[in-house]
């Protein structure tokens, strides 16, 4: 598979890399190459700085809240074998219920904002897929000529988003199987037929759909940290792991129906197990985990956030000035990449080609010997 194969080349010889001296203390050390795919867990962490640097640069004066949309088991088992048509599906319903029960004049009477990561694991490598939003605690007036907040730590009720997003989620899933672009496999095969996937979706309808609405305690800032650990990484990151041996792979992972520290705990798959559930994460190829709705979406979000400080009597600077604001130019810039003896800076000295190997050769470590006698 291309993603595996990405991931076992990344940093190695096989992708090429650059070989790196201090100029201070003459430190070098040889660096290979990253695989840059978006599922492996050791890349990425530039990117993720820069789009949380991005959104930070985004944040009104205003309260954020938290929101998060799930989808029931039963979902998830058929969303596995549909990834593309189901995870598009939750991005798009739990996006319109949220911003029509915003609008509604009963409850908010507001166009709002929404920036949404689609999660597809929890911390055992489980197939849950679910939305973070992070919802500005505010909007335009429906007219468009003020900023109307929501009350104090309350944005909207969960209760009304939850079935309002059941009933939009299960209208569109009935329609996408109508419309043949639901495929089922094993267990599920089925559900091919409508009078079978109608009795397979019957129990849901009246079920409680869990969707969760908190004001951060830290701040959208918090939230927004949180969420760039995953938007451009994947299911488990390398200190996770513990060992890989002969019994299989042992991780650590967090039972969240367990309180205080006990909820921490270790696990141990068979190494195909523990391959066939990171897998289940891997997303279609072009599929966008990161979206956004209303005031946000990407054609105008910049000039909606320029009308809502404007609105909320804040100092109209360009983003970019934002940026540079929280920067110290009297501040000498400290290295990108420091040197780990003396923290000089690394000058590349060397680069070599995919699947060649560095000139340079480290010297081996000199063996001190003390006569204690």
């Amino acid at each position: 598979m291309k993603v595996m194969s990405a991931i076992e080349s990344c940093r190695t010889a096989a992708l090429g890399g650059h070989v790196a001296r201090c100029e201070k203390c003459s430190h070098t050390q040889i660096a290979y190459n990253s695989c840059r795919n978006r599922h492996c867990p050791k890349c990425q962490g530039a990117a993720a700085k820069e789009w949380l640097a991005a959104r930070e640069a985004e944040l009104l004066p205003v309260p954020y809240f938290h929101v998060v949309f799930s989808l029931p088991a039963q979902i998830a088992d058929i969303a596995y074998q549909n990834k593309a048509v189901i995870y598009d599906l939750l991005f798009k319903a739990s996006a319109e219920t949220l911003i029509t029960i915003a609008a509604d004049p009963k409850h908010l009477g507001a166009r709002v904002g929404v920036l949404s990561v689609l999660h597809t694991w929890g911390s055992a490598l489980t197939h849950h897929p679910h939305v973070h939003m992070i919802v500005p605690g505010g909007g335009f007036a429906l007219n468009g000529e003020r900023w109307v907040a929501c009350r104090p730590n309350f944005f909207l009720p969960v209760r009304v988003l939850s079935r309002l997003f059941r009933r939009m989620f299960l209208e569109r899933l009935d329609a996408a199987h109508r419309a043949g672009q639901l495929q089922f496999f094993g267990k599920h095969l089925a559900l091919t037929n409508a009078q079978a996937f109608a009795a397979y979706l019957a129990p849901l309808r009246n079920s409680e759909w869990v969707v969760y609405s908190k004001r951060p305690f830290g701040g959208p800032e918090e939230v927004l940290r949180y969420l760039a650990r995953y938007t451009h990484r994947v299911a488990i990151s390398n200190r996770r792991l513990v060992t890989l041996d002969d019994k299989g792979v042992t991780f650590k992972w967090k039972d969240y129906r367990v309180d205080g520290p006990e909820r921490y705990k270790l696990m141990t798959l068979d190494t195909h197990e523990f391959i066939r559930r990171f897998l289940m994460h891997v997303l279609p190829q072009g599929f966008h985990r990161i979206r956004y709705y209303g005031l946000l979406a990407s054609a105008v979000r910049a000039s909606n956030i320029a009308r809502a400080r404007e609105m909320l009597a804040v100092p109209l600077l360009p983003i970019d000035a934002i940026r540079a604001a929280t920067t110290k130019p009297d501040e000498s810039k400290s290295p990108e990449h420091p040197c780990p003896c003396c923290g000089g800076r690394m000058i590349i000295i060397e680069t070599f080609e995919r699947g060649s190997s560095p000139k340079y050769r480290p010297r081996p470590t000199p063996v001190i010997r003390i006569d204690t006698s």
